[in-house]
Protein backbone atom coordinates (compact mmCIF):
# COMPACT_ATOMS: atom_id res chain seq x y z
CA UNK A 1 0.00 0.00 0.00
CA UNK A 2 3.10 2.43 1.22
CA UNK A 3 4.50 1.56 -2.16
CA UNK A 4 0.89 2.08 -4.58
CA UNK A 5 0.51 5.53 -2.51
CA UNK A 6 3.54 7.00 -2.89
CA UNK A 7 3.73 6.32 -6.94
CA UNK A 8 0.67 8.06 -7.02
CA UNK A 9 1.56 11.40 -5.32
CA UNK A 10 5.24 10.97 -7.21
CA UNK A 11 5.84 14.79 -8.85
CA UNK A 12 7.02 14.73 -12.46
CA UNK A 13 10.73 15.13 -12.39
CA UNK A 14 12.70 18.00 -13.57
CA UNK A 15 15.41 18.77 -15.34
CA UNK A 16 19.12 19.53 -14.09
CA UNK A 17 22.01 21.84 -14.27
CA UNK A 18 24.91 22.45 -12.78
CA UNK A 19 25.32 25.95 -10.94
CA UNK A 20 28.79 27.99 -10.51
CA UNK A 21 29.59 25.15 -8.27
CA UNK A 22 29.32 22.52 -10.08
CA UNK A 23 25.85 21.19 -7.87
CA UNK A 24 22.95 19.85 -9.16
CA UNK A 25 19.74 22.17 -8.94
CA UNK A 26 16.40 22.08 -10.24
CA UNK A 27 15.64 23.28 -13.26
CA UNK A 28 11.72 22.92 -13.84
CA UNK A 29 9.75 25.74 -16.12
CA UNK A 30 9.13 28.22 -14.19
CA UNK A 31 13.44 28.65 -14.17
CA UNK A 32 13.01 28.04 -18.09
CA UNK A 33 10.53 30.81 -18.27
CA UNK A 34 13.33 33.21 -16.41
CA UNK A 35 15.74 32.23 -18.26
CA UNK A 36 14.01 32.69 -21.48
CA UNK A 37 12.55 36.26 -20.21
CA UNK A 38 15.92 37.38 -18.99
CA UNK A 39 17.53 36.14 -23.05
CA UNK A 40 14.73 38.02 -24.79
CA UNK A 41 15.41 41.45 -22.09
CA UNK A 42 19.08 41.63 -22.46
CA UNK A 43 18.65 40.26 -25.84
CA UNK A 44 16.57 43.17 -27.21
CA UNK A 45 18.70 45.61 -24.86
CA UNK A 46 21.38 45.93 -27.83
CA UNK A 47 18.85 47.42 -30.26
CA UNK A 48 17.56 49.93 -27.73
CA UNK A 49 21.34 51.20 -26.93
CA UNK A 50 21.15 51.45 -30.88
CA UNK A 51 18.34 53.43 -30.98
CA UNK A 52 18.95 55.93 -27.77
CA UNK A 53 22.74 56.64 -29.70
CA UNK A 54 21.31 57.50 -32.55
CA UNK A 55 19.91 60.97 -30.50
CA UNK A 56 22.28 61.23 -27.76
CA UNK A 57 26.13 60.90 -26.65
CA UNK A 58 27.42 57.19 -25.42
CA UNK A 59 27.36 58.84 -21.72
CA UNK A 60 24.52 59.98 -21.34
CA UNK A 61 23.13 55.82 -21.61
CA UNK A 62 24.55 54.43 -18.31
CA UNK A 63 23.06 57.71 -16.50
CA UNK A 64 19.78 56.93 -18.44
CA UNK A 65 19.23 53.38 -17.56
CA UNK A 66 20.51 53.46 -14.39
CA UNK A 67 18.21 55.98 -13.64
CA UNK A 68 15.11 54.43 -14.59
CA UNK A 69 16.23 50.53 -13.45
CA UNK A 70 16.19 52.64 -10.24
CA UNK A 71 12.65 53.80 -10.50
CA UNK A 72 11.61 50.47 -10.97
CA UNK A 73 12.82 48.95 -8.76
CA UNK A 74 12.05 51.40 -6.07
CA UNK A 75 8.53 50.06 -6.50
CA UNK A 76 9.11 46.55 -6.24
CA UNK A 77 7.97 45.15 -2.49
CA UNK A 78 10.87 44.66 -0.18
CA UNK A 79 12.98 46.63 -2.34
CA UNK A 80 13.48 49.41 0.66
CA UNK A 81 14.88 47.05 3.57
CA UNK A 82 17.90 47.91 5.25
CA UNK A 83 21.65 47.31 3.81
CA UNK A 84 24.33 47.24 6.54
CA UNK A 85 26.76 49.95 6.84
CA UNK A 86 29.74 47.54 6.10
CA UNK A 87 28.09 46.19 2.98
CA UNK A 88 28.61 49.82 1.83
CA UNK A 89 31.76 49.63 0.47
CA UNK A 90 31.07 46.21 -1.73
CA UNK A 91 28.16 48.03 -2.96
CA UNK A 92 30.34 50.79 -4.26
CA UNK A 93 32.35 48.57 -5.90
CA UNK A 94 29.73 46.84 -7.70
CA UNK A 95 28.03 50.05 -8.49
CA UNK A 96 30.87 50.83 -11.37
CA UNK A 97 32.07 47.57 -11.80
CA UNK A 98 28.91 45.19 -12.16
CA UNK A 99 26.76 48.12 -13.45
CA UNK A 100 28.46 51.76 -14.63
CA UNK A 101 31.13 50.76 -16.23
CA UNK A 102 30.12 47.98 -18.51
CA UNK A 103 26.59 50.63 -19.07
CA UNK A 104 28.93 52.79 -20.44
CA UNK A 105 31.04 50.46 -22.15
CA UNK A 106 28.73 48.85 -24.40
CA UNK A 107 26.99 52.09 -26.23
CA UNK A 108 31.08 52.95 -26.68
CA UNK A 109 31.10 49.67 -28.82
CA UNK A 110 27.93 49.89 -30.43
CA UNK A 111 29.48 52.99 -31.88
CA UNK A 112 31.69 51.18 -34.17
CA UNK A 113 29.97 47.21 -33.80
CA UNK A 114 26.71 46.54 -34.88
CA UNK A 115 23.91 45.28 -32.48
CA UNK A 116 23.77 42.36 -33.40
CA UNK A 117 27.42 41.41 -33.40
CA UNK A 118 27.22 43.08 -29.67
CA UNK A 119 23.99 41.04 -28.50
CA UNK A 120 26.23 38.19 -29.87
CA UNK A 121 29.15 38.64 -27.85
CA UNK A 122 27.51 38.79 -24.70
CA UNK A 123 25.88 35.65 -25.72
CA UNK A 124 29.52 34.90 -23.80
CA UNK A 125 29.24 35.76 -20.26
CA UNK A 126 28.99 32.20 -19.15
CA UNK A 127 31.74 31.81 -20.94
CA UNK A 128 33.91 34.71 -18.91
CA UNK A 129 32.03 33.88 -15.85
CA UNK A 130 33.23 30.46 -15.59
CA UNK A 131 36.80 31.94 -16.20
CA UNK A 132 36.65 34.51 -13.70
CA UNK A 133 34.80 32.20 -11.34
CA UNK A 134 37.36 29.33 -11.57
CA UNK A 135 40.16 32.05 -10.72
CA UNK A 136 38.16 33.18 -8.36
CA UNK A 137 37.10 30.95 -6.29
CA UNK A 138 40.59 29.02 -7.15
CA UNK A 139 38.87 25.57 -7.88
CA UNK A 140 39.77 24.51 -11.11
CA UNK A 141 36.07 23.58 -13.46
CA UNK A 142 34.65 20.24 -14.01
CA UNK A 143 35.83 18.76 -16.94
CA UNK A 144 32.47 19.34 -18.35
CA UNK A 145 32.91 22.69 -17.78
CA UNK A 146 36.32 23.73 -19.40
CA UNK A 147 34.66 21.59 -22.91
CA UNK A 148 31.96 24.30 -22.85
CA UNK A 149 34.41 27.00 -22.03
CA UNK A 150 36.76 25.87 -24.84
CA UNK A 151 33.53 25.90 -27.12
CA UNK A 152 32.98 29.02 -26.31
CA UNK A 153 36.15 30.44 -26.78
CA UNK A 154 35.41 28.82 -30.15
CA UNK A 155 32.39 30.50 -30.63
CA UNK A 156 33.53 34.41 -29.66
CA UNK A 157 36.75 33.54 -32.17
CA UNK A 158 34.21 33.00 -34.97
CA UNK A 159 32.14 35.74 -34.75
CA UNK A 160 35.02 38.53 -33.61
CA UNK A 161 37.35 37.45 -36.10
CA UNK A 162 34.77 37.82 -39.40
CA UNK A 163 33.76 40.98 -38.16
CA UNK A 164 36.81 42.51 -37.86
CA UNK A 165 38.10 41.29 -40.91
CA UNK A 166 35.58 42.57 -43.03
CA UNK A 167 35.42 46.11 -41.20
CA UNK A 168 31.76 47.06 -41.71
CA UNK A 169 29.82 45.34 -38.35
CA UNK A 170 32.64 45.84 -35.97
CA UNK A 171 36.29 47.02 -35.41
CA UNK A 172 38.98 46.05 -32.84
CA UNK A 173 38.20 48.92 -30.47
CA UNK A 174 34.73 47.85 -30.52
CA UNK A 175 35.26 44.22 -29.78
CA UNK A 176 37.95 45.32 -26.74
CA UNK A 177 35.18 47.58 -24.98
CA UNK A 178 32.53 44.47 -25.43
CA UNK A 179 34.91 42.50 -23.77
CA UNK A 180 35.93 44.70 -20.86
CA UNK A 181 32.00 44.93 -20.50
CA UNK A 182 31.77 40.82 -20.08
CA UNK A 183 34.95 40.71 -17.63
CA UNK A 184 32.96 43.74 -15.50
CA UNK A 185 30.05 41.68 -15.37
CA UNK A 186 31.87 38.35 -14.23
CA UNK A 187 33.53 40.27 -11.49
CA UNK A 188 30.71 42.09 -10.62
CA UNK A 189 28.90 38.53 -10.16
CA UNK A 190 31.10 37.25 -8.24
CA UNK A 191 31.84 39.99 -5.57
CA UNK A 192 28.07 40.03 -5.09
CA UNK A 193 27.75 36.55 -4.32
CA UNK A 194 27.94 37.29 -0.80
CA UNK A 195 25.56 39.80 -0.35
CA UNK A 196 23.34 37.75 -2.48
CA UNK A 197 23.22 34.98 0.24
CA UNK A 198 22.40 37.90 2.94
CA UNK A 199 20.07 40.20 1.38
CA UNK A 200 16.94 39.53 -1.45
CA UNK A 201 17.31 40.29 -4.79
CA UNK A 202 15.70 43.44 -5.24
CA UNK A 203 17.36 45.30 -2.29
CA UNK A 204 20.80 44.49 -2.93
CA UNK A 205 19.75 45.97 -7.09
CA UNK A 206 18.13 48.95 -5.91
CA UNK A 207 21.34 49.74 -3.82
CA UNK A 208 23.42 49.01 -6.57
CA UNK A 209 21.56 50.72 -9.60
CA UNK A 210 20.90 53.95 -7.49
CA UNK A 211 24.95 54.37 -6.93
CA UNK A 212 25.37 53.46 -11.10
CA UNK A 213 23.13 56.55 -11.06
CA UNK A 214 25.08 58.34 -8.97
CA UNK A 215 28.43 57.58 -10.33
CA UNK A 216 27.09 58.23 -13.86
CA UNK A 217 25.27 61.37 -13.67
CA UNK A 218 28.15 63.76 -14.15
CA UNK A 219 28.82 62.62 -17.65
CA UNK A 220 25.24 61.77 -18.45
CA UNK A 221 23.83 65.45 -17.22
CA UNK A 222 26.57 67.02 -19.38
CA UNK A 223 25.49 64.12 -22.43
CA UNK A 224 22.16 65.58 -21.75
CA UNK A 225 22.85 69.24 -23.56
CA UNK A 226 23.60 67.38 -26.64
CA UNK A 227 20.81 64.89 -27.04
CA UNK A 228 17.76 65.15 -28.54
CA UNK A 229 14.74 63.95 -26.46
CA UNK A 230 12.66 62.11 -29.32
CA UNK A 231 9.66 59.97 -28.45
CA UNK A 232 11.88 56.96 -29.88
CA UNK A 233 14.96 57.88 -27.67
CA UNK A 234 13.11 58.72 -24.44
CA UNK A 235 10.91 55.09 -25.27
CA UNK A 236 14.08 53.31 -25.54
CA UNK A 237 16.09 54.52 -22.48
CA UNK A 238 12.48 54.01 -20.44
CA UNK A 239 12.63 50.47 -21.29
CA UNK A 240 16.12 50.23 -21.33
CA UNK A 241 16.50 50.89 -18.05
CA UNK A 242 13.13 49.27 -16.48
CA UNK A 243 13.67 46.27 -18.29
CA UNK A 244 17.36 45.60 -18.93
CA UNK A 245 19.19 47.05 -15.68
CA UNK A 246 15.83 46.98 -13.70
CA UNK A 247 13.67 43.59 -14.07
CA UNK A 248 16.37 41.68 -15.59
CA UNK A 249 18.99 42.15 -13.14
CA UNK A 250 16.15 41.43 -10.38
CA UNK A 251 15.72 38.01 -12.02
CA UNK A 252 19.44 37.46 -12.52
CA UNK A 253 20.00 38.02 -8.95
Amino acid sequence: MENSHSAGTEKPAKSTIETQDDTNLQFGWFEWLLALGMALTWGSSFLLIDIIIRDAPATFVPFGRSFFGMVALFFIPGSRQKIDRRHQPRLLILGLIWMALPFLLFPLAEQTVASSIAGMMNGALPVVVAIITAVWVRKAPSPQRVFAVVVGFVGIFLIAVPSIRDGGSADFKGIVYLTLALLCYAVGLNIARPLQAIYSPATLMLRVVAISTLLSAPLGVVAMRSTTFSLEMISATVFLGALGSGVAFLLFG
